[in-house]
């Protein structure tokens, strides 16, 4: 019998998404389970599945439609039944969305923070702004379209992989948006590469004679219009407060540096790793941090799935691994290498990106001290995670060279106190001070 597949709902409040691209076409067999096409939210370019399995009869929406959520998008069955096809609900081309003026914000629904990016919407006639270099996109010159140029993000990512010239494309998609077959075929018919622009010679101008600069202005992505909403949201409607605690590192530093030399160098394990299970670890016994905050109720969850922030261009996307308390520090490492690399690549699945009940963000790559993270609501509390250093310390009166981190975790105070947030950091200690207690 044949079944109609819907648009999902990638997030609480998802209301609608854009069909980016059909994986499969009408007439192609098809599996459950199988990825049936590529929807973009304002979190990601996020790979459908199928939920049934069979020959795909009809797809009821074009690439680049705006398909409100529960909308009908492709009927799958065999290949000789009769099929019916659904009512289509109303769709929009991207390039209408793009003009859209945007409601108040009494009016419109709150969208999550971790959703990627469309195309920019276009802004009203905005005053010059100085060339910039790019390595996708290189100053204009009298035969280059000016202005914005609408791609999705695959188009975006091929054209700057290959150093094509998104403004020498011209783009197939709705509203003129350049798609990933335009890209396709601008390689194909051998477009040179884009040639970062050459800056004139200059005179060094005296330094008694101000220099001034026009203002720029840059339009927000749907990405980060989504986390200026969500963490204002969160700033300022949930109670933070905040404890910080140093922790000793010497014994993972050398545990982990063992380990690593009976691994391939694809499957090394990171800092990160250890904390993401000595987190999850800790958290089976403070069940009230892996928690979520309901208006009079507090659900705490029975699984323990820990967000993980990756930085993405033009914003943060939060990766989620599920049931860290129960995989081992190989299986953790293995999971989140592949949703980082998806999620920067701006392909990830609704699994991958949903269902956290427990965030980290870790600034330690960067030579971070220690700073504190705002809270991803619902979820109760999130760890903000410094780098692993090399510092003097004092330990039985001497002086000597010791491994530290300091890590803040940030509470909802609607759900837990200071005594039980410390506590909580305490038993963090055990097991990153102890790390065998990790493997066994």
């Amino acid at each position: 019998m044949a079944e109609t597949i819907s648009m999902p709902k990638l997030g609480f409040d998802m209301s609608e998404g854009v069909l980016v691209h059909w994986v499969k076409n009408e007439g192609e067999n098809i599996n459950k389970g199988d990825v049936l096409a590529e929807i973009e939210t304002d979190k990601a370019t996020v790979e459908v599945e199928s939920s049934a399995g069979g020959v795909v009869r009809k797809l009821l929406a074009s690439e680049g439609d705006v398909v409100p959520v529960g909308a009908a998008i492709a009927i799958v069955g065999t290949a000789d039944e009769k099929i019916e096809e659904p009512q289509a609900a109303p769709q929009k081309s991207e390039g209408k969305a793009e003009n859209k003026t945007e409601e108040p914000e009494g009016g419109e629904q709150k969208a999550e923070a971790q959703k990627a990016d469309v195309a920019p919407q276009t802004p009203p006639a905005p005053a010059p702004v100085p060339q910039t270099e790019s390595a996708s996109q290189p100053a204009a010159t009298s035969d280059e379209k000016t202005g914005p140029v609408k791609a999705s993000p695959l188009a975006k990512k091929i054209a700057r992989d290959n150093k094509v010239d998104l403004a020498r494309v011209e783009g197939t998609g709705p509203g003129g948006r350049i798609v990933r077959k335009d890209i396709e075929a601008a390689l194909a018919s051998g477009q040179p590469p884009a040639v970062r622009a050459q800056k004139p010679a200059t005179t060094p101008i005296p330094s008694f004679v101000p220099v001034s600069h026009e203002d720029e202005t840059v339009q927000l992505t749907k990405l980060r219009q989504a986390i200026a909403r969500r963490m204002t949201e969160s700033k300022t409607s949930v109670p933070h407060f905040y404890v910080t605690h140093e922790y000793k590192m010497d014994a993972v530093m050398a545990m982990r540096k063992q380990v690593n030399e009976y691994l391939p160098e694809n499957e090394k394990l990171s800092v990160n790793d250890f904390i993401l299970k000595a987190v999850a670890l800790a958290l089976r016994e403070f069940p009230n941090l892996n928690a979520s905050f309901s208006g009079d109720k507090v659900v705490r969850h029975g699984t323990v799935n820990v967000g993980v922030a990756v930085a993405i261009p033009g914003g943060l996307l939060t990766i989620v691994n599920r049931n860290t308390d129960q995989q081992s520090l190989r299986a953790i490492s293995a999971d989140v290498k592949r949703m980082v690399t998806g999620a920067r690549e701006g392909k990830v699945r609704p699994n991958d990106i949903e269902g956290s009940t427990f965030s980290i963000s870790n600034m330690g790559m960067y030579d971070v001290e220690n700073f504190a993270a705002i809270i991803n609501p619902p979820e109760a509390a999130i760890l903000a995670v410094g780098s692993a250093r090399e510092v003097p310390v004092v330990e039985s009166g001497e002086l000597k060279v010791g491994w530290r981190m300091k890590a803040t975790i940030s509470v909802d105070h609607r759900v837990s106190d200071g005594v039980e947030a410390a506590q909580f950091m305490q038993a963090l200690a055990k097991y990153l001070e102890e790390p065998l207690r990790l493997l066994v």
